[in-house]
């Protein structure tokens, strides 16, 4: 299971896919109130998952940052090369054009 639906609080919301076409505006209106998914069935399996556009770019800037940091782990791992937090401020600085 994917860690970010591990950290989903509260009570999922589960309903049969059906209720994407019958009740749109409902489920609209639950993921963007909540900023949580609703997790659609068919035949009593789960089959796709609703999730507003917000919620979903914030999932995947998280899930960006944390793959860049597992990657900058691997990379330590290979080398004794390390910096100072002056030295990483000056190349974000450099890297933004400031």
């Amino acid at each position: 299971m994917l860690k970010w639906l591990q950290g989903v609080s509260g009570m999922k919301m589960i309903r049969p896919v059906s209720d994407l076409r019958n009740n749109f505006a409902e489920i609209s209106k639950i993921v963007h109130e909540t900023s949580q998914p609703v997790f659609l069935t068919k035949n009593g399996y789960g089959d796709i998952v609703v999730l507003s556009m917000e919620a979903f770019q914030n999932m995947q800037f998280e899930s960006d940052v944390y793959f860049k940091l597992l990657e900058a782990e691997r990379e330590a791992e290979h080398t004794k090369k390390r910096y100072s937090s002056k030295e990483v401020l000056k190349a974000m600085k450099e890297a933004v054009g400031g």
